[in-house]
């Protein structure tokens, strides 16, 4: 694995740190800008919308620009936007730091990832993204949980500026470490790419990534309030289980790349299915603070084991347009961290209480496995055509048996 891969990784920690330790956030922010949690949940939507809007945009926006320059403009917007969330007087500024910061952590992602999967075999491509997405594990791990220890002790805003630093680190390492990477000779035909689209395919595995997602964070944005006013947690515990949260998408991503490449759909469903049923123990458990706790790890587990699998499919099905694979990749995934914290807020809003956040996933990621079932399907029947449209005959017009069947990876 290249070591450009492993820089890559390295900045993520600082873009996934930012992005999630909302979570563990949300009373004290909600309490200092006059807000209800839920509306300050919508802080998390944003940054998933910009990276919505933002990673596609950027993607063409930058098709010209060297790799290298592109990546080290890009952490440094997103630094300084960490800057103005911390400075932030009202919700309103804040709000639109975090939309400014997603458009930069969208661009960084679509173009990391592109290089990432560039530098290695088309074989590698689950374990280099594994890669990347370990730096966002480690995020959980260690910096949403640093988040909200700053939070509770020095104030919200501390988490920002600590984000800020780290993004300079990051800087750093990008200036350092990434290579000078060519800029294609030819323009991409985006025409052409855009073609990609009538694929049934391509609109499943954006439908399955963004329900897998949702159905998560739907309840992970949310988590903070539930360990505290459902389950009766201090407010010291919250960084212990948001740790727990991290070292178990450590774990998942660890597996989860080590086997996706060679069983990508058996990946996709049991790692949604388990999710499945840990939303719904933590939806009927949650009054219980072991089990919550037991259940947070576990979840953390089961929703990072599918990332890879769900990243390297996206790839697959799209890699007829190398501009728009790693955009619409991150798109698919903040289309589910747009759409999960606004559900949840919704279920609270409408006084279900903040265990219904983990009701709302399990629908959403029980989805995610009707529509895997169905890409695996018309996988094995575009598999059996390909291998049937592909039989050489011989001299005799008898079928050579050099052409083997297309494996279906469940």
């Amino acid at each position: 694995m290249p070591l450009a891969v492993y820089v890559l990784g390295l900045s993520v920690f600082a873009l996934g740190t930012s992005e999630f330790m909302l979570s563990g956030l949300l009373p004290p922010l909600a309490e200092d800008m006059g807000v209800s949690i839920p509306r300050a949940g919508l802080l998390i939507s944003a940054f998933a919308i910009g990276m919505v809007v933002g990673a596609p945009l950027l993607a063409v926006a930058t098709l010209r620009l060297p790799r290298r320059t592109t990546l080290i403009t890009l952490i440094t917007v997103f630094g300084f936007g960490q800057v103005a969330g911390a400075l932030a007087p009202n919700y309103t500024v804040l709000f639109a730091s975090r939309v400014v910061s997603a458009l930069a952590c969208a661009g960084f992602w679509a173009v990391g990832a592109a290089v990432a999967v560039a530098m290695v075999p088309v074989g590698a491509r689950a374990r280099a993204l594994a890669v990347m997405i370990g730096g966002l594990s480690i995020a959980n791990v260690l910096g949403v949980p640093a988040g909200a220890f700053l939070g509770e002790h020095f104030g919200w805003r501390s988490a920002f500026w600590a984000v800020a630093v780290a993004s300079g680190i990051a800087l750093v390492g990008v200036v350092s470490l990434i290579p000078a990477l060519p800029v294609p000779d030819e323009r991409p035909r985006l025409r052409q790419e855009v073609r990609i689209y009538r694929d049934p395919q391509v609109w499943l595995s954006v439908s399955v990534v963004a329900l897998a997602a949702g159905g998560v964070f739907c309840a992970f944005s949310y988590l903070a309030p539930l360990l505290t006013d459902v389950a009766g947690l201090d407010d010291g515990w919250v960084p212990t289980v948001l740790a727990l949260f991290g070292i178990g998408a450590l774990i998942g991503t660890a597996i989860g790349g080590r086997i996706a490449d060679a069983h990508l759909f058996g990946v996709l469903l049991s790692g949604i299915a388990a999710s499945t049923v840990l939303l719904g123990a933590l939806a009927l458990l949650g009054e219980y603070a072991v089990l919550t706790v037991a259940l947070s790890f576990l979840l953390g587990v089961s929703s990072f084991y599918t990332a890879p699998a769900l990243n390297a499919r996206l790839f697959n099905v799209a890699g007829a347009a190398p501009t728009l694979a790693g955009a619409t990749t991150t798109a698919a995934f903040n289309l589910g961290n747009t759409g999960g914290p606004w559900l949840g807020g919704a279920v609270i809003d409408a006084g279900f209480g903040f265990t219904s956040t983990a009701w709302a996933g399990a629908g959403l990621t029980a989805t995610a496995i009707g529509a895997t079932a169905l890409s695996l399907r018309l996988h094995r029947r575009a598999s059996r055509t390909s291998s049937a449209s592909h039989v050489v005959t011989g001299a005799d017009g008898t079928p050579d048996r050099a052409d083997k069947p297309v494996r279906t990876d469940t």
